[in-house]
């Protein structure tokens, strides 16, 4: 059912009563987002096609038809393997991580991290043409692609199924490029965003995506936690919000208590944009790992997919064996306003109360007569 509160084409398009999409890689957020009047959508960039079709098989349960996926499309379509990418790895880059991981103490990744974390995929085409695949056989109800527009077979396939495709874009040109591909949604992410980030602020590049793609509906995305800044949003143009990083501190996410921690205690100074972990620009929480990778004995980041193929292994070690100077999850400067643990339907309940509050003072600011100050 759509709300009377906040009617427009995109609650309309997916059914739900609050335009706020929330990007979670954790099922129970993805579900419990999707419950509360918003639709999750869940990420597939840490986890094996076979984990994937697991955490789908209980979304179909939980939330059948009312939740999205989000997958990474790079636009790098070689046909490589894991060998052939191995092999171009310089001997240099692969000492400089063996010596980090011994200088912060991370042991070997377990039989159970590898199914977990799909060690080994190559962030090209053809990996993702293989999670979409999974997804498809699953009950989504909307597929959101990142770095590069969905290719032709897959939008053909999902359109036969009636599954609206959102395309994230950090700048108007890519905006142009997945609307031309047949997006039906266009995210705008600024810089202040969560992992893979162009360099334009949420401010100034919200308004040029909605030029430039109108009438398609557009959510932004980009430091955005609270409902001020939701209304901020749709003040711009957008009609919804693409949320990410928030999520990590809902009750729903159980998040590794030295991640959750860290991130209780940060600023919105203490994330920082880096190639060290998949070779292409992504912001994360800063950490003993991107220093060392900064250092002047350290070499340059590989470009994708080599960088993530050295580097995964080593990271998903750190996760699974809480070693806390390697673990820097993506996050986005919004980090600064993230300062409580709640559940997700309290989390969305004071974000749409707020947004309807300062959309209403704003209006309330704009009809006021000239010369006269509200006390």
């Amino acid at each position: 059912m759509v709300s009377e509160r906040f009617s427009n084409r995109v609650t309309e398009m997916f059914r739900i009563q609050h335009p706020i999409f929330a990007f979670s890689n954790e099922p129970r957020v993805v579900a419990a987002v999707s419950r509360s009047g918003g639709l999750g959508v869940l990420g597939t960039g840490t986890c094996s096609s076979e984990e994937l079709d697991r955490r789908l098989d209980w979304l179909d349960t939980e939330v059948p038809g009312r939740y999205g996926i989000d997958i990474l499309f790079p636009v790098i379509t070689e046909e490589l393997d894991v060998g052939e990418i191995e092999r171009q790895i310089p001997a240099s880059h692969r000492e400089f991580v063996d010596k980090i991981v011994t200088q912060l103490g991370i042991g070997a990744l377990s039989d159970e991290g590898r199914r977990l974390y799909g060690e080994g995929h190559l962030l090209t085409n053809r990996w993702a043409a293989e999670l979409a695949s999974v997804a498809l056989a699953h009950r989504i109800c909307a597929f959101a692609t990142a770095l590069g527009p969905v290719p032709g077979d897959i939008f053909s396939a999902l359109r036969e199924r009636d599954i609206k495709v959102i395309g994230m874009t950090g700048s108007p040109g890519q905006a142009r490029r997945q609307l031309a591909a047949g997006a039906d949604v266009i995210v705008a992410q600024g810089t202040e965003a969560a992992g893979h980030v162009s360099d334009i602020t949420t401010m100034v590049l919200v308004p040029q995506v909605v030029d430039a793609v109108s009438p398609t509906p557009v959510l932004a995305a980009g430091g955005i936690a609270s409902g001020r800044q939701m209304a901020a949003s749709l003040a711009l143009g957008a009609e919804g919000v693409w949320t990410g990083s928030m999520w990590l501190l809902s009750q729903e996410h159980g998040l590794d208590a030295v991640l959750r921690d860290r991130l209780l205690a940060a600023s919105s100074r203490d994330t920082v944009r880096t190639g060290a972990l998949t070779g292409k620009p992504v912001r994360m929480l800063r950490n003993k790992w991107y220093d060392l990778w900064e250092s002047d004995a350290a070499p340059a980041p590989l470009p994708a997919p080599l960088q993530g193929i050295l580097v995964r292994p080593a990271l998903s070690a750190a996760l699974e064996h809480h070693v806390g100077d390697a673990m820097g999850t993506p996050a986005g400067q919004v980090v600064g306003m993230m300062n409580s643990v709640r559940p997700v339907a309290e989390m969305i309940e004071s974000m749409t109360a707020e947004c309807l509050t300062a959309l209403d003072v704003a209006g309330r600011q704009a009809a006021r007569e000239p010369g006269k100050i509200s006390r």
